[in-house]
């Protein structure tokens, strides 16, 4: 553990995240489904996605009224197995989780269930969002623009035109281990840029490029305009195309479907960087057991295999790694870096 962190029992990290939403109005089963979702990521071991953006994102943006803390989201179609939803700039955190409790109960009865939002928020870990459709033995897909913020170049391109784009699959595999596939379309979040700013550590080459598509190394650069965050896959080259792909995608299904607001205009080409509002979200649940009986049987051999490949004990599937860490800091407590939990005004017994 490093050495400015202390370690907080998970309820009570809970609660103390819970209790900050409540502040702003946020009532308290949606703040308590908040803390749930803000919490996986230090639960997870993605401390870029968790605590960490409390102080720095949502209680400014509720504080800014960007988020409605008592907004009813709205149903504008419904086909049945299929629905649009405009969140009406309720909190993401517990938005994205209800359109996926929406997605699951449609797939349960359709076989499928998607839900389309506009009008939404920051929703935190994508990951979190969809691994809620694994408790019922369901997969499921998760994906969200970044609303109109425009912060990574196409290759060889000199404006941003899309936001981070996280996309997230999860589906049941071996027991209280889900496969989860949680990830940004860009080499890093910029949650982990941030992260490594406000830890005045440096950050790898690759993460970050100047505007003549140097490496950059100080994670400041990127807040102070001077560097931006770089596609998965590296260079054009190797695959840089497959990330701005991967993007683009993710704008489409979750931005372009829904009605949000895109990073794509005529406005980002005139050198406009918008703004991460009117988030688009692509929330979709898939009931494989009523469409392939046999599914959760035949998905556990699949993972195990994984788990079995040579050298025994090195190899696993995305989300194995998660789960372990996250029983064991149910069990012994989360860290969280200390001047945060003074931040927040919280006094915690380690």
């Amino acid at each position: 553990m490093r050495p400015d962190t202390v370690t907080v029992p998970h309820p009570r990290l809970l609660e103390l995240v819970a209790e900050r939403f409540r502040d702003r109005g946020v009532p308290d089963e949606r703040a308590r489904l908040a803390a749930s979702a803000l919490c996986h990521g230090d639960l997870c071991g993605f401390d870029s996605h968790g605590v960490f953006n409390l102080p720095r994102l949502y209680l400014p943006l509720l504080d800014a009224g960007r988020i409605d803390p008592l907004a009813e989201p709205a149903t504008r179609a419904d086909l049945g197995a299929c629905a649009t939803v405009d969140a009406g700039r309720a909190l993401g955190l517990w938005a994205a989780a209800e359109a996926m409790d929406d997605a699951i109960g449609r797939a349960r009865e359709h076989g499928i269930g998607l839900v389309s939002v506009r009008g939404a928020t920051h929703f935190g870990c994508a990951g979190f969002h969809a691994a809620r459709a694994t408790e019922h033995g369901v997969i499921g897909i998760v994906a969200s623009n970044c609303g109109g913020q425009r912060i990574a170049r196409p290759p060889l391109g000199t404006m941003p035109l899309l936001g981070t784009n996280p996309l997230a699959v999860a589906a049941p595999a071996l027991p209280d281990h889900p496969f989860l596939l949680d990830m940004s379309t860009t080499v890093v979040p910029t949650g982990k840029v941030r992260v490594a700013a406000d830890d005045g550590a440096p950050v790898p080459e690759g993460w970050l490029a100047d505007d003549s598509g140097g490496p950059v190394t100080d994670p400041s650069a990127f807040d102070g305009g001077t560097a931006h965050l770089r596609w998965l896959g590296g260079e054009p080259e190797t695959g840089a195309y497959k990330g701005f792909g991967l993007g683009l995608v993710v704008e489409l299904l979750a931005a372009l479907l829904s009605g949000s607001a895109l990073g794509p205009t005529r406005e980002a080409v005139l050198g406009d960087p918008g703004r991460d509002d009117d988030i688009g979200y692509f929330v979709l649940a898939i009931d494989a057991e009523r469409l392939r009986p046999g599914f959760s049987e035949a998905a556990r051999a699949m993972f195990g295999a994984v788990l079995d490949c040579p050298p025994d004990g090195g190899v696993h599937y995305p989300g194995w790694l998660e789960a372990e860490r996250a029983m064991r800091r149910r069990r012994d407590g989360v860290p969280v870096r200390a001047r945060l939990l003074a931040e927040l005004d919280a006094a915690v017994v380690a």
